[in-house]
């Protein structure tokens, strides 16, 4: 079953040769060049995944990253032509999955499509009205991958796939320190290049919906210099002596 991407670029000579060359691998492809004409494709007509970039007429990628959000989690991959980490950085703030610097290699561009795509397959497996199998609870933290479900004190906080994979990454060993190297392995998988400082992003992006849901959150703990941990919910219990420890 072919997936189907979305491409959205002012350029019409980049739609097009991309376009092809994605046809040319198996997918289906829907091309927009304005972004407010992109918004109404998408929410009407959704996508496996959507690539959008920065510079565009009426809207810009950074606006309707932003809309999509409201009311999807379709992965995206971000397309930016500047050199500047800015907007690469304020992409990923507001829920991009992953994001490629013009001018990119269209074979780079097939290999993050395809990575991702597999990444959200991992997520996408049981349906039903009770939790799966493989649900994790973590206090008051439930994540269930096969639906890629996400619940905090019973509240849902909708989460992209890449955020997905970092707080399982995290809550599956609470309290054991995770690096920014490993959590891109987790959420991009191994041989892949990616800014330890997307990290970064993602994580701030992760701490805002969950204080969204609850102001209180503070589960996800940093490291400085070191990553980030997942506090563990379950709290030492003390010994005979009181102070965690058995006598010797």
């Amino acid at each position: 079953m072919s997936r189907s991407i979305a491409l959205v670029d002012d350029d019409r000579n980049i739609l097009t040769s991309v376009s092809l060359t994605l046809e040319a691998e198996g997918f289906e492809v829907t091309t927009y060049n304005d972004g407010a004409e992109a918004l109404r494709g998408l929410l009407a007509d959704p996508v496996d995944l959507a690539v959008l970039d920065i510079k565009m007429p009426r809207m810009d990628g950074m606006e309707l990253l932003q809309k999509l959000r409201e009311r999807t989690a379709m992965p995206v991959i971000f397309l930016t032509s500047k050199d500047d980490e800015v907007d690469e950085l304020m992409g990923l703030r507001l829920g991009a999955d992953d994001y490629i610097k013009k001018p990119f290699s269209q074979r780079l561009l097939i290999e993050r499509i395809r990575a991702l795509l597999r990444r959200l397959e991992l997520r996408s497996g049981a349906s039903g009205p009770d939790l799966s199998k493989s649900a994790l609870v973590r206090g008051d933290l439930t994540l269930d991958p096969d639906r890629h479900l996400c619940a905090w004190k019973g509240k849902p906080v909708d989460l992209t796939v890449t955020e997905f994979l970092i707080l399982q990454a995290l809550a599956q060993r609470p309290g054991h320190v995770k690096s920014r190297d490993q959590l891109i392995d987790a959420a991009y998988g191994e041989n892949i290049y990616v800014d330890d400082r997307t990290i970064d992003s993602h994580i701030k992006r992760l701490r805002k919906k969950f204080r969204d849901v609850d102001r209180t959150f503070s589960e996800i703990e940093t490291l400085y210099g070191v990553g980030y941990r997942y506090k563990d919910p379950t709290p030492l219990r003390s010994g005979p002596d009181g102070d965690g420890n058995a006598p010797l």
